[in-house]
């Protein structure tokens, strides 16, 4: 049975369920993590209530963010592997006419996966554990109103770090890199599940578009709000 499964995972065509799976799974954290920022729209109560929330359970917390880290790891090392496997197997004289016909996105798939990567490294140490910028762990705690519990406060500390202009460019860059990816991704998820047939091909590369540029401005909307001064800050 070990032996079947390994055959299975290790072929190319279950890499790419495992990279199809694995996506799944990030696009899903990528959309809720998303409507948890835009939160902070709805003032500092709603998004630490919401930041509280996230954190009332260490270990839900903690095997979540485990269980994320598997599904990264899984398809960035089968996305490797698949890209050797391709190279491997590609005659280059059908190179100049695939790259032709190659979308911008999947040409770039590999550039913007790994700055997407580095990105994400910088974002846990920015805002998650703090390392960058270790004043954040002197921001006075915010009082929520109905259980009087005192919390980090998450909106202070997301205004704080989108006031720097340098971290919000590298945010905005970051996220248009990520709406390439995706408008690529989420497409190729659908024909390697079988569902981006003939019939339904059209429809699914437009939705995979209007995923990508949602993420995208959702994400990018809070920076922007920010040095706007459309999100005022606290006190």
């Amino acid at each position: 049975m070990k032996t079947t499964c390994c055959h299975i995972f290790c072929s190319s065509i279950g890499k790419k369920y495992l990279m199809a799976l694995s996506g799944m799974v990030l696009l899903g954290f990528v959309l809720v993590h998303m409507l948890g920022n835009l939160q902070v729209f709805l003032g500092q109560e709603a998004i630490n209530a919401y930041a509280d929330k996230l954190q009332s359970s260490p270990a839900v917390l903690w095997g979540f963010r485990f269980f994320l880290l598997a599904a990264t790891l899984i398809h960035v090392l089968t996305a490797i592997s698949l890209v050797r496997e391709n190279r491997a197997a590609r005659p280059d004289a059908n190179g100049d006419e695939k790259f032709v016909q190659a979308t911008i996105g999947s040409r770039t798939m590999g550039l913007t996966g790994s700055l997407i990567f580095a990105f994400i490294v910088f974002h846990v140490l920015h805002y998650t554990v703090r390392v960058t910028h270790p004043e954040y762990q002197q921001i006075a705690h915010y009082t929520l109103g109905k259980s009087h519990k005192e919390v980090h406060d998450v909106y202070t500390m997301v205004i704080m770090g989108f006031q720097e202009k340098w971290i919000s460019a590298i945010y905005i860059v970051c996220m248009a890199l990520l709406c390439l990816h995706l408008t690529h991704g989420v497409s190729s998820l659908f024909q390697t599940l079988g569902i981006r047939n003939t019939t339904w091909k059209t429809n699914l590369d437009r939705l995979a578009i209007v995923y990508g540029w949602v993420i995208f401005i959702g994400f990018v909307s809070v920076p922007i709000a920010v040095l706007m001064g459309a999100v005022p800050p606290t006190g």
